[in-house]
């Protein structure tokens, strides 16, 4: 398609969130595709520019048919039909015509030209525009042609044409300009056409590649172009090349400067290579045909090095336009515009972040090494040295690694000259400044070598690495070295270069290998006595060894001295192996090994265990055997001596270090070794197969036994628990492992013990009973004062392990920041795997790969559950198993062990047999029943391994602990079942529902069971079988909260007196009476409150339809009875109600006004407005056809429904003059005025109502203030808003701008939005968008909303909305959403953790944080996103990630969320899950923020404020005498009241509750009965007077005890009464 006209005033404004091209997208992030997306035809028009050339005077009209002369009578018959036939007939004479031309060439074909140009116009079907354009083109093609005739041969073809002729179009030029030789009649006009054409074609087709990347469409390298916008794009660049190449001497610099920009712009915002490449012939042709302006070439030369860097396919083509470039008279120039380049990077950090500075400098690099070895004399500008090195010392100091990579690169391309020498350009230099630059990048691997501080990270990334690429800098420095070590060993003895190159090595140091090492050691260190330089120098080492370090009556400081001279001996002799030969090192390695079994001293075994941990690193197979045998002995030692202590009732030194840096004088020897084999695995893991599965296997061991001290076997743990698996099975170990809210609930963090010491001094009667050695009969701390014996697990069983003796030593608590004895490699092992196939046996490099044997520890912490161990490992155990677990790839080939540990843990459970705590530790069973839910939780993620019955098994566990105090996380844990096993908890709900009916007495559970209720209710696949009692247990649970919340408010207005409530609790903290205490948690009885009438709402909805009807009198009994029986009138249960009369009897959702019932259509309307209950009717009467539409305003909802007066045909009267026989025989009366007041009169049967004056419609008058508040109850909307933030940050971010900046994630991101909700348009939304533009796309075209019957969430996605660094640097714009949001989904691909001051607000309440487990590579998200794409469309069960889900919450902010501890997720499940937390925070959050102002008012209730105001204003004043107290206040209480009685109660009273006197009405009582009968049999009736919910009345009119002419004296209202006013069910 051509492009449409004004497209390029605004392409730069119209980036959607799928273009990420920015600055060469995808150059040098591996994303650069060699062909552009499939791509789909769009609607956008892309004509030609009509304003593109001048207009020129006008040709002759065409002559009639009869002037044309020389044609055959055939061909004038069909020129004929072509002028003037139908279009059928136009259409197959153009073709016979274009035929006829291309066989023989026609004089009239001008003529023919003008008969045929309006077939093209866009208007005409696609046929004859297809017509046209050939017959168009045949034509073109005349030779003859005159310029003024080929003139209006381009005008016409370049026109505005229709979108989908572009390629006809663009044809038809070619054919007119022979394929760009000839442009005669429009020389100056063509390169201004096609610079506007260039511009918006490309802009349509990437707007048809953004449209085909976001309908699943993924670009691939091996596609062909695709039709359409792609090959008219590709067929454009090659005319315009052909235009360059014959006609460049018609354009002038201006024009040619504009097609450079164009070209440029292109280059810098595509990601395809398939566009570099044709913009890089334009530009060659430019080159060779023509001169590129000399405004554009610093433009040009910095994108043509950046794509000869960056782009390995397109380097060719890269170098031969600039070589031509270099060649030509530009050549000085582009020298200076490269080495400027260099010398005008700006230094300051700020600035060093501009991408394109880093790749402007990058391509100068890339091109000034290529001229380094190009020679002057073949046409090419000499490179300045001294201008080279003043560029190359500007920006050494850089911090992007990838700059010096490329420095590296020219530095080595310097000292590689032809014939192993050097460059000649450097022979005759001084070599310092080049040093001095290559040390300054070379001293940045120092910053990410890893924790090894004197092994050189050189050495660590090996020269066979596969992951070391040629563009590393580690690569880079290792050539280099090599390359200077070589020059100093190979070249004379007086070479004078040799400082500089020693000098370099030590500036260096960190990269040194150990050849070069050994010759800065040689340099240095001439004079030390104990080197081989001396003569005596073994004599001076066996003095050393045996004098001083094995002389174990000496005091440890000399002995730590002495073996550092050793290590310093030993350390040379490996540098200068031959020096002394193998066997003399080995020698001297064995002589330390043989004083380690006899060690005593903790800080001398540490130094040498150090330096024989050093050994092993390079020891081979034997040595490094013998220094193992050697730890295991020391281990061996310290339990014999231990075993001896505990015979002589000596106690054992306490082992708990208070100091953990350093060295650790109070540790075990065990624990000395321990951390030793904790080095070697450390070290080895990424070297060394044997070595480090050797080292696993002595860990595991030491963990296991029960025998080893306490602390070595704490510090094994430390590292085993460590141990993760990436997405690719490469073992790693983490850092980020501290449980730290688990580890509190057993008292081991700093806070948690000082409130647990808080509470030992507050009753230190419990403190002083005796503990007993049998079965426990006292607790330390009672945490559920005057609670019966503990529910749900039962008694111990007998073979129960017995734990070890506690001496009462707390050896570990979190954080622990030195529980590895050094830190981690950074990088996962390339040999050591979790998992290995068949392709796995060994590295590209060639090193075996090897499988670590994760089943033993899994084996290992079996053994423990079932033997028992000392209470700080037991402790240690279940705080950190579930971190681990929670990395799948590390267990893949432990499945069975998986199995087991599932089983083991059910078990425990069930039986009650899991290990007891001390009674010292101030814990109870159930508090070591919560840690092994949290681990069964994340076996839980493992169940696509089990069976059906062991997915059963898993529910029914968390069912038990539904009745103890872990109620909280099994509820919490059966919630991520809802979403990971339906079939299991759907067999098991009804149980489940029983268990949480049986426990809503309990503390801190209140919440939790509702937010499980609101969960459940939105799957209905869980309860599609309920009957009704299963559904009255939902209702009853929420009943019981109601129940309590009012009695809580009636007792906080009644009396400052607090008591033991016997309704259920939902305390969060050990106050008994919340309410009366005003405190940070008065809120959450408002929150059940809230949540309460949340799930009743939804769970109404979940009944079937035909089975509804019998639940309204129920639900409405208890919503409308007050605890003590009286009356309770909530504006909350009015609306609740009105929304289940709206659904009862029908699904359908709410119906608006006809915006087509005008009076242009109907005629003149006239429209009149009640109060009726709680509601608006607004009637609109048709004067003239009898049609009227009938509007009612709910507080849930808004309906509206047309009708017409129909009338029964009457008997024929007898014909009289003047009686129309017509107007009695139809059934409408034709002419007849109706108003909408007589409408309202007859469907109410009005007569007798006036002594009923609840019923009455209370008319509105027609004047500004009613309409100002029906806009007003408009603008509520009929569910409940809320907004919510999504927040991607990409890998490594941490800065909140570089975050906000986002305008797209990785694929898994992109499925979860796409699950999350509905992508919306957001501009002309009818809907409420949260602060979302509406009209300008200011926050984006489009953003993701969600919405049921009752909620809406809008989500306020960061990367849905545009991104203007320039002009909004800081993000503002998305800064004000997200900032304002409660709660934010962040969905963190970081590989960091998130962390929650990121976005400093004092409104952001709550994140819910996503972290995949284990975080992929952006490359590997794409390959197991297309993976699973691909299995899904073959049918296939594709595998879902897993994710990890945690809510964070300001501080103070009570625990609200089942994912408050984190939890394992499947990304199938992740979007309902997580939108599912969202809403309940976002709830809870609306009521936290109005703690201080008030309570929160739900938009339903807003809405029958809004109608209870217009009733008081317009309405009958009615008095009660006595009104009942309710139990929630006059104001209602928790939800707030207009009133206690509702409109329609006196009828009610009269009739069931006898309240009262008849005798002093003036109507019967039956004949209000008769009148309300007849009401109900009519359907349009029933639809006035079946009011909303309560049918509450007047607010204030109620409370007044004046009576006056206007005043309806108002009987007490009863609840009997009440409850049955409101039970609608009765009346249909």
């Amino acid at each position: 398609m051509s492009p449409s006209p004004g497209d390029d005033s605004h392409s730069h404004e119209t980036r959607g969130a799928g273009g990420l091209a920015g600055v060469l997208k995808g150059l040098a992030g591996g994303k650069l595709t060699k062909s552009p997306p499939p791509t789909t035809p769009t609607s956008q028009p892309f004509p030609g520019r009509s304003d593109a050339v001048p207009s020129v005077p006008s040709l002759p009209a065409v002559p009639p048919a009869s002037a044309l002369g020389g044609v055959p009578p055939d061909q004038l018959e069909l020129f004929a039909r072509l002028k003037n036939g139908t279009i059928n007939e136009r259409i197959a004479a153009a073709n016979a015509l274009r035929y006829a031309i291309a066989d023989y060439p026609l004089n009239p074909i001008l003529e023919v030209w003008y008969s045929a140009k309006d077939l093209i116009d866009s208007a005409k079907p696609t046929a004859a525009r297809v017509a046209g354009w050939e017959l168009l083109t045949e034509c073109s093609k005349y030779t003859l042609a005159t310029d003024l005739e080929r003139k209006e041969y381009f005008q016409t073809l370049t026109a505005e044409a229709h979108p989908e002729d572009f390629h006809l179009q663009l044809a038809a030029l070619e054919d007119l300009t022979n394929h760009g030789r000839s442009v005669a009649g429009f020389y100056h006009e063509i390169f201004p056409l096609l610079t506007v054409w260039l511009q918006q074609a490309y802009k349509a087709v990437r707007n048809a590649r953004r449209e085909a990347s976001r309908g699943g469409s993924r670009p691939t390298k091996s596609k062909i172009l695709a039709t359409g916008e792609d090959k008219n794009f590709t067929q454009l660049f090659a005319f315009v090349k052909d235009v360059v190449k014959f006609n460049f001497k018609f354009a002038s610099d201006g024009v040619v400067g504009n097609l450079m920009d164009i070209l440029l712009k292109i280059c810098m915002n595509t990601s395809v290579e398939e566009d570099l490449r044709v913009c890089i012939n334009v530009i060659d042709a430019l080159v060779t045909f023509g001169s590129i302006p000399n405004d554009k070439l610093r433009e040009c030369i910095q994108l043509l090095g950046s794509i000869h860097c960056l782009v390995p396919n397109l380097q060719k083509d890269a170098w031969h336009t600039i070589s031509d470039i270099c060649k030509s008279h530009h050549g000085q120039s582009t020298m200076r515009i490269l080495l400027n380049v260099l010398r005008n990077y700006p230094t300051s950090v700020a600035k060093e972040k501009n991408k394109d500075s880093v790749r402007e400098v990058r391509g100068a690099l890339s091109v000034l090494k290529k001229l380094l070895s190009k020679s002057s004399e073949k046409g090419y500008p000499a490179v300045s040295l001294a201008l080279l090195l003043d560029g190359l010392a500007n920006i050494c100091v850089s911090s992007s690694t990838r700059i010096s990579a490329e420095i590296l690169k020219l530095v080595n391309s310097l000292f590689d000259g032809p014939d192993g020498g050097v460059n000649a350009l450097i022979v005759e230099e001084h070599w310092a400044p080049i040093f001095f630059v290559a040390a300054q990048c070379v001293e940045k691997i120092a910053h990410s070598a890893g924790p090894e501080g004197d092994i050189s990270p050189i050495q660590t990334l090996s020269t066979n690495d596969d992951t070391d690429t040629e563009d590393s800098i580690a690569r880079q420095s290792r050539l280099l070295v090599k390359r200077v070590e070589e020059l100093v060993t190979q070249s004379p003895p007086d070479f004078m270069q040799r400082d500089e190159c020693i000098h370099f090595f030590t500036e260096t140091k960190h990269a040194l290998p150990d050849s070069a090492a050994s010759l800065v050691l040689d340099y240095f260190k001439e004079n030390r006595s104990c080197l081989p330089s001396e003569v005596d120098w073994q004599d001076n080492v066996k003095l050393v060894l045996e004098g001083f370090y094995l002389d174990y009556d000496r005091r440890p400081l000399i002995r730590l001295q002495a073996l550092e001279t050793i290590i310093e001996t030993y350390n040379f002799l490996c540098l200068v192996p031959d020096l002394v030969g193998e066997d003399a090192i080995i020698d001297l390695v064995k002589r330390i090994l043989s004083g380690i079994p006899d060690e005593h001293d903790t800080l001398v075994l540490q130094d040498a265990v150090a330096f024989l941990v050093n050994v092993a690193e390079t020891a081979d197979v034997e040595l490094f055997d013998s220094i193992l045998d050697t730890f295991k002995g020391v281990v061996t030692s310290d339990i014999e001596r231990s075993r001896l202590a505990y015979a002589s009732n000596l106690k054992p030194g306490a082992y708990h270090p208070t100091d953990q840096s350093g060295y650790f004088a109070n540790q075990s020897l065990s624990n000395v070794v321990a951390r030793g084999y904790v080095q070697i695995f450390s070290r080895s893991m990424n070297t060394d197969v044997p070595k480090s599965t050797k080292a696993f296997t002595s860990l595991v061991r030491i963990a296991a036994s029960n025998a080893c001290e306490i602390d070595a076997r704490l510090t094994a743990m430390k590292m085993l628990f460590r141990l993760r698996a990436d997405f690719e099975h490469h073992i790693y170990l983490t850092t980020a492992t501290e449980p730290e809210a688990l580890a509190g609930s057993l008292y081991r963090t700093e806070a948690s013990l000082a409130r647990k010491l808080a509470d030992d001094a507050a009753q230190p009667q419990r403190l002083s009973r005796p503990e007993q050695a049998g079965s426990r009969t006292s607790r330390a701390i009672s945490f559920t004062q005057g609670q019966p014996t503990e529910r749900g697990l039962q008694s111990r069983s007998s073979h129960t392990p017995k734990p070890a003796a506690y001496q009462g030593q707390r050896l570990w608590s979190l954080p622990d920041a030195e529980a590895l004895p050094e830190p981690p490699p950074r990088k996962s092992s390339d040999i050591l795997l979790s998992h290995k196939t068949i392709d796995d046996d060994k590295t590209s490099s060639g090193y075996p790969k090897a499988a670590l044997n994760m089943g033993s520890w899994l084996k290992a912490l079996l053994s423990l559950f079932h033997g028992g161990c000392d209470w700080e490992i037991y402790s240690f155990v279940l705080v950190h198993l579930p971190a681990q677990l929670s990395n799948q790839p590390i267990f893949e080939d432990a499945i069975s062990h998986i199995q087991d540990l599932r089983r083991v843990l059910c078990e425990m459970i069930r039986m009650n047999s899991f290990q007891e705590p001390p009674n010292s530790s101030g814990l109870r069973r159930p508090d070591v029943a919560n840690c092994l839910f949290h681990s069964l939780i994340m076996v839980l993620s493992y169940h696509r391994n089990f069976q059906k019955m062991d997915e059963d098994e898993i529910v029914r566990t968390f069912i038990i602990g539904i009745t103890d105090r872990t109620a909280k996380t099994c509820i919490h844990a059966l919630s991520l079942c809802c979403h990971e096993l339906p079939l299991s908890v759907s067999k098991s709900l009804v149980t489940i529902l029983q268990k949480m009916s049986m426990v809503i007495t309990q503390p801190f559970v209140a919440m939790h069971i509702l937010e499980f209720l609101a969960c459940l209710s939105r799957l209905p696949s869980l309860y599609s079988n309920f009957r009704e009692d299963e559904y009255r247990i939902v209702f009853g649970i929420c009943f019981r909260y109601l129940q309590y919340v009012r009695d809580k408010k009636h007792s906080a207005r009644s009396s400052s007196h607090t008591s033991e409530p016997s309704t259920p609790s939902v305390a969060v903290g050990a106050q008994s009476d919340i309410l009366a205490q005003q405190n940070s948690t008065d809120d959450l009885p408002q929150y059940v409150y809230a949540l309460a009438y949340h799930v009743i709402t939804f769970w109404f909805l979940a009944v079937k339809m035909p089975d509804r009807p019998p639940y309204i009198g129920w639900i409405a009994k208890n919503l409308f009875t007050d605890v003590d029986g009286s009356a309770s009138n909530e504006e909350q249960a009015q609306v609740t109600l009105d929304f289940m009369q709206r659904v009862a009897y029908s699904d359908a959702s709410d119906s608006a006004e006809d915006p087509l019932f005008k009076e242009q259509f109907f005629g003149e309307l006239l429209r009149k407005r009640w109060v009726i209950g709680h509601s608006i009717v607004t009637i609109k009467q048709s004067k003239e056809t009898g049609w009227a539409e009938i509007t009612r305003r709910y507080p849930s909802g808004t309906s509206s429904f047309a009708v017409r007066v129909e009338f029964a045909p009457l008997p024929t009267p007898q014909v009289l003059e003047g009686y129309d026989l017509a107007a009695w025989t139809g059934r409408f009366q034709q002419g007849i005025t109706i108003a909408p007041s007589h409408l309202l009169m007859q469907l109410l049967c009005p007569m007798p109502q006036i002594f009923d004056p609840a019923l009455r419609p209370i008319p509105l008058p027609d004047d500004d203030a009613v309409e100002r508040a029906i806009r007003l109850f408009d603008r509520n909307s009929t569910v409940d808003g809320h907004k919510v933030g999504v927040i991607y940050i990409g890998e490594g971010q941490t800065n909140e701008t570089e975050i906000l900046a986002n305008t797209t994630g990785g694929p898994d991101y992109l499925e979860f939005l796409g699950g999350l909700g509905v992508l919306t348009t957001l501009k002309g939304a009818t809907f409420n968008t949260q602060g979302l533009d509406r009209e300008n796309d200011i926050d984006g075209q489009y953003t993701y909303c969600w919405r049921d019957r009752v909620t809406e969430i809008v989500f306020h996605v960061t990367t849905q909305m545009p991104t203007r660094l320039k002009n909004d640097p800081q993000c503002t714009m998305k800064k004000r959403h997200i900032g304002n949001d409660f709660v934010n989904i962040i969905f963190n691909d970081s590989g960091l953790p998130f962390k929650f001051d990121t976005f400093p607000s004092q409104f952001n309440y709550v994140y819910i944080v996503i972290t995949p487990t284990p975080r992929l590579s952006p490359v590997a998200m794409r390959e197991t996103s297309n993976t699973r794409q691909e299995e899904a469309m073959t049918g296939g069960f594709p595998l879902s990630p897993f994710f990890m889900v945690q809510v964070m919450s300001q501080s103070g902010f009570p625990e609200i969320s089942p994912a408050s501890e984190p939890k394992v997720v499947s990304l199938k499940a992740l979007p309902t899950f997580v939108r599912l937390l969202a809403l309940n925070a976002s709830v809870f959050s609306h009521v936290w923020a109005n703690r201080e102002g008030g309570e929160y008012v739900s938009s339903w209730r807003n809405r029958l404020r809004e109608v209870n105001r217009l009733r008081e204003r317009h309405g009958f004043k009615m008095v009660a005498p006595s009104p009942p107290p309710s139990a929630l206040g006059g104001a209602g209480g928790a939800g707030g009241s207009s009133s206690n009685v509702p409109p329609g109660m006196f009828m009610t009273q009269v009739q069931s509750a006898g309240g009262g006197d008849n005798n002093s009405l003036s109507r019967p009582g039956s004949s209000v009965r008769d009148s309300f009968h007849s009401l109900r049999r009519s359907s349009v009736a029933t639809f006035f007077t079946n009011t909303s919910a309560d049918q509450a009345s007047h607010r204030s009119s109620m409370l007044s005890t004046a009576t006056t002419d206007n005043t309806e004296i108002m009987p007490p209202i009863g609840a009997d009464a009440l409850v049955d006013s409101v039970d609608f069910s009765k009346w249909t």
